[in-house]
């Protein structure tokens, strides 16, 4: 297996001097590509150039789409000419592209096309008469006729009055002439209306699918219009409202929301074969600014189907396969992420020994997973509870048992309750866990009821990790959440709930640990660490202008850092309304 010598943390620390450096007069020594000319078409100047490997820089330039040199501003300057694009930083702060480790981009761009049911601070329900409300409001102003489908996402039980899951009933008070479908935070259930659960023919004779639950009303066999998991199979998906045109529209938008929080590469995550093919083409014609990595559903594909699903090495128009995802569970914040103990506080109507359950026959992941570590294909598995976890680990375990072991870098997608046990497991066989970071604040919480203060405190345990040498990530899973990776960082160094409770404080994160994780370590988990992650001679001009040295500040201000402009390939892709 590859050496991870290259990603340890440690080096890192380097970067911490840079500002000093710059205070004391030093001048770093300047390295330049052997091949480079001498004139830059970027340079950036700056005392605040974190470059995120073992280069102090108060310089950096750029020809075409690549770094050629770093260094001090005397030897880079000597490479500016009269066509050059010079920018002078100030106070603000250069570092290399948000790599975005995990999320939907197509989820995104859709979301922003439907009803926003998300509550503080990312929309405005905080209770189900808000939701009613909402849904009759988007009715009115759309002008929607009746008998077509109106759809919400994003609302949350666990941080409405009621903590509990909007029904049938409370969907029928917003309309009964009108199909009702919204989907909940975590992506993994969904609510829907009378007229709705009608139309789809879900009823009293309808069971529940393999991986999912149609939830009853209490002592009844009647759908209560609540969908776990496989079951919200059985509702129309988020893009049903989406054409093919407004669809494509919505990702050259998403992608510049993308951009906005300086993400350089984005994951698209759960898509088909035919739907990549065709993002592929629209690439062609028109490239995207910044690169798109694709990941293949393959809980779906028959083994014909999957043995076809390969990965690509290049990018075309921006975008490439990255490999297959598989899905082993549901979620925390849900309440179906599957454990081996039960929770403290399950969903309503559970048993006292509820664990939730795999919403993917374990068995088929094994022996898929073996056959696509044997053609070299890279597997993502979504695994929350810490069964699904052990679930993950046993098949690469299984797959690799008896062979030299390959540099595969399989990822426990999310990873929120892996125990310490499980990470001595991941640290022997290279797999790469990422992290859903977002959750001490989001959810954090809510985990300690669902969970009990251990459990929950254990949850994304970034500061264990580190101190097992571990390679990992994290994310916003979005449209989850945003995709903003400045508030990702502070919630991963702070583990702050909404409640102000510090949520593991042996797990918090060093600033420099966490921006590792959306940097260098982001772009080893996608096989990239030779063309992403840091500001080095040779690799992809990918970067973020921040409005101030996240090192430097309160670490209780990370979150409102903002971002001043993003480079990708050399280009601007970004820039703060009204920058001069």
């Amino acid at each position: 297996m590859a050496s991870h010598s290259s990603m340890n943390i440690e080096k890192l620390k380097l970067v911490v001097l840079v500002p000093l450096f710059a205070l004391a007069g030093c001048s770093p020594q300047v390295e330049l590509s052997q091949e480079a000319p001498s004139s830059a078409d970027l340079i950036f100047i700056g005392d605040n150039i974190i470059t995120m490997d073992d280069n102090v820089a108060s310089a950096v330039a750029v020809i075409g789409d690549r770094i050629s040199a770093v260094g001090s501003r005397e030897e880079i300057l000597a490479m500016r000419d009269e066509t050059t694009q010079f920018v002078d930083l100030g106070a603000r702060a250069l570092l290399p592209g948000f790599i975005d480790a995990h999320g939907h981009f197509g989820g995104v761009a859709t979301y922003s096309a439907l009803l926003d049911l998300s509550s503080p601070p990312v929309g405005a329900m905080e209770n189900i008469d808000d939701i009613v409300a909402a849904i009759r409001n988007w009715i009115e102003v759309n002008n929607v006729p009746a008998g077509d489908l109106v759809y919400g996402v994003g609302y949350d039980d666990s941080l409405l009055v009621e903590l509990r899951h909007p029904n049938r009933d409370d969907l029928d008070r917003a309309s009964t002439t009108h199909p009702i479908v919204i989907r909940h935070v975590s992506g993994h259930l969904s609510s829907a209306n009378s007229l709705a659960l009608a139309n789809y023919n879900i009823g009293v004779n309808t069971e529940n699918p393999a991986g999912g639950i149609v939830r009853r009303r209490l002592g009844t066999n009647e759908p209560d219009g609540v969908m776990e998991e496989t079951a919200m199979g059985l509702l129309p998906g988020t893009g049903v409202l989406v054409d093919e045109e407004l669809g494509w529209r919505l990702r050259r938008e998403a992608a510049d929301i993308y951009a906005s929080f300086g993400i350089t590469t984005i994951q698209e995550s759960n898509v088909s074969t035919s739907y990549v093919e065709a993002l592929k083409q629209q690439a062609l014609e028109e490239p995207f600014a910044v690169d798109i990595v694709t990941y293949i559903m393959g809980n779906p594909l028959s083994d014909e189907e999957l043995e076809l699903v390969s990965h690509d090495s290049d990018y075309s128009g921006g975008v490439k396969i990255g490999g297959v995802k598989f899905t082993l569970d549901g979620s925390p914040q849900g309440r179906t992420a599957w454990m081996s103990q039960p929770y403290d506080a399950g969903p309503p109507g559970v048993d006292a020994d509820y664990v939730a359950y795999p919403s993917y026959d374990p068995d088929a992941y094994r022996q898929r997973v073996d056959r696509l570590l044997e053609r070299g294909v890279p597997v993502l598995a979504h695994a929350n509870g810490d069964e699904a976890i052990e679930l993950m680990i046993d098949g690469i375990e299984e797959s690799l048992s008896g062979e030299e072991m390959p540099d595969h870098r399989s990822v426990i997608i999310h990873a929120q309750l892996i125990r310490e046990d499980q990470l001595d497991r991941v640290k022997q066989l290279g797999i790469v866990p990422s992290y859903y970071a977002a959750h001490p604040f989001f959810w954090g919480d809510w985990h300690r009821l669902s969970f009990g203060d251990d459990r929950a405190s254990f949850i994304s345990p970034v500061k264990a990790t580190i101190e097992r040498d571990i390679p990992f990530t994290v994310h916003n899973d979005s449209p989850i959440v945003p995709p903003d990776i400045m508030r990702l960082v502070s919630i991963t160094v702070n583990r702050l709930t909404r409640s102000g409770y510090v949520l593991g404080p042996d797990q918090r994160a060093s600033v420099l640990e966490a921006l590792y994780s959306v940097t260098q370590g982001a772009a080893y988990q996608y096989f990239e660490e030779d063309e992403k992650g840091s500001i080095t001679v040779g690799k992809r001009a990918d970067f973020v202008v921040l409005e101030s040295n996240p090192l430097t500040i309160d670490p209780l201000q990370l979150e409102n850092v903002g971002v001043v402009e993003t480079f990708a390939r050399g280009k601007s892709v970004y820039r703060q309304v009204g920058l001069n």
